[in-house]
């Protein structure tokens, strides 16, 4: 696992062993990265479940502003710090530990809000529709922001939210990515 292209291009990062963290691969972070294109560039990011900090790190090497990790492992905060570290970006990253419904939960009592969020929750756990529930309705992803969703085949994600627009869906194996994009009630008239 390594930062894929920009100003850490190259940089190996560290992941937790065994298997309480499924890093994003290569392969399928590529394709993501790939499909958002230039989205990256100044936005301000939140990783949630950040097992590694692999997909936040790799939208800071792209361009982005700042990321915002959240996980509740202290061996994943340990990993995401010295990950920030190893490529030189721990001064646009803010790392908590947290669980992460009680984070955003924060974020929007702060008003707190953000152009891209990764969301890449235990499998099969409910965790998904729980997080797209907490961000339909809120202020956490900016007009236009996306949401990309790394989920098991088995967690379909519908186009029921009404300030949630599918996008897309890409498939690798047992493992979709959704993306989704936030669009405000006043936006759709």
């Amino acid at each position: 696992m390594r930062i894929i292209t920009g100003s850490a291009k190259g940089i190996k990062l560290d992941a937790p062993r065994g298997l309480g963290t499924r890093p994003t691969t290569d392969r399928v972070k590529e394709s993501v990265f790939n499909i958002l294109g230039d989205i990256v560039i100044d936005a301000h990011v939140l990783d949630i479940f950040a097992g590694t900090g692999n997909l936040g790190l790799e939208a800071l090497s792209r361009g982005a502003i700042e990321a915002v990790f959240i996980d509740n492992s202290i061996d994943s905060i340990t990993i995401i710090k010295e990950n920030a570290r190893r490529t030189r970006l721990i001064e646009q990253t803010e790392i908590y530990k947290n669980d992460v419904i009680r984070a955003l939960d924060r974020f929007v009592e702060t008003s707190r809000s953000f152009d891209l969020i990764f969301c890449d929750p235990p499998y099969n756990k409910g965790l998904v529709e729980i997080v797209l529930k907490k961000i339909e309705n809120t202020s956490l992803l900016k007009p236009q922001g996306i949401l990309v969703i790394e989920h098991s085949k088995h967690e379909k994600i519908t186009d029921q939210w009404s300030n949630l627009q599918l996008r897309r869906v890409e498939k690798y194996g047992e493992t979709l990515i959704s993306f989704l994009l936030y669009i405000t009630n006043q936006e759709v008239k």
